[in-house]
């Protein structure tokens, strides 16, 4: 795959098309499905998928290591016995797809963050006079002077559509496969709406300016949001680790008040709900303060 760097020559991309192993034939654009006989998995196959994240190996085991040693120490506070404390961290069986799903929220928003960027650069182009080809060429190009080293996901988003118009495909069809695979709303949105006016000749410069700036305010009203509710989301955390302080705090004064709650069946039953509860809560947090628009 070909991109264009910020002097407008062509540049190989890194990765497999780089090595040519998922390199588009010269029949046809990427994810045009010309396939050699030796690999029959469409160039389109190998693009990003982002709802999905593949975890390395150490990933997956630092995941596990980290809440289960985590859950651990919480078992030894609340019940100071080691074999509840093992049992207690079962659940630490589930951090690696807790990890991935936290993965791909992240590159979800950075791509989003990206695109509305891109909006902005892509209306400018086009208020300019600039072609629709031209417009997603200059956008690449101004993407790659914020984020130097072209590790973007939206850049090489760009890169793949540039490279599709140069084989000669329609700029609607690669802007629908960059949706399917983003599947992303305000993506969508503005997806459906470039390539109605595209089709139907409507006035395709104000249609981009509208859309762009409708998504951009959409996009800063939810980072508004966010930023409110960080301060509310560090009370939560604290208010959560309040126990675990207070209990620590009477095991070193005043270890005879603790000791009928350890080894007791009475007390491992108070722990168990207290920390059920204190569980309880966290997740009634997390629901409370995702908030969506």
């Amino acid at each position: 795959m070909l991109g264009m760097n910020a002097s407008g020559a062509r540049r190989p991309a890194t990765g497999k098309a780089a090595s040519g192993k998922g390199a588009p034939q010269r029949g046809g654009p990427p994810g045009s499905g010309g396939t050699s006989a030796a690999n029959p998995v469409s160039p389109a196959d190998k693009l990003r998928d982002y709802t999905t994240y593949k975890l390395a190996g150490y990933e997956k085991v630092l995941s596990m290591i980290v809440v289960a040693g985590v859950l651990f120490a919480v078992g030894m506070i609340f019940y100071n016995m080691w074999l509840l404390a093992l049992l207690l961290t079962i659940p630490a069986l589930k951090a690696p797809k807790m990890w991935q799903k936290r993965q791909i929220e992240r590159k979800r928003m950075l791509l989003k963050l990206h695109f509305k960027q891109a909006l902005y650069s892509l209306s400018s182009s086009m208020a300019a006079g600039r072609s629709v080809e031209n417009a997603f060429r200059e956008a690449a190009k101004d993407l790659e002077l914020l984020y130097p080293g072209g590790n973007s996901d939206m850049i090489r988003e760009l890169d793949v559509i540039t490279t599709r118009l140069e084989y000669g495909e329609p700029i609607e069809s690669a802007l629908l496969d960059f949706g399917r695979r983003a599947k992303i709303e305000d993506i969508d949105n503005f997806i459906d709406v470039f390539v109605t006016c595209k089709r139907t000749g409507g006035d395709l410069i104000e249609v981009v300016r509208r859309t762009s700036t409708v998504i951009g305010e959409k996009m800063d009203i939810q980072q508004d949001i966010s930023v409110m509710i960080a301060q509310k989301k560090f009370e939560s955390n604290i208010l959560l680790a309040t126990p675990f302080i207070f209990i620590l705090f009477i095991n070193a004064s005043a270890p005879e008040f603790m000791a009928p709650l350890y080894g007791t069946p009475m007390g491992i039953i108070l722990a168990s709900v207290g920390l059920g509860l204190l569980f309880l809560s966290a997740w009634l947090m997390g629901r409370i303060m995702n908030i969506q628009i």
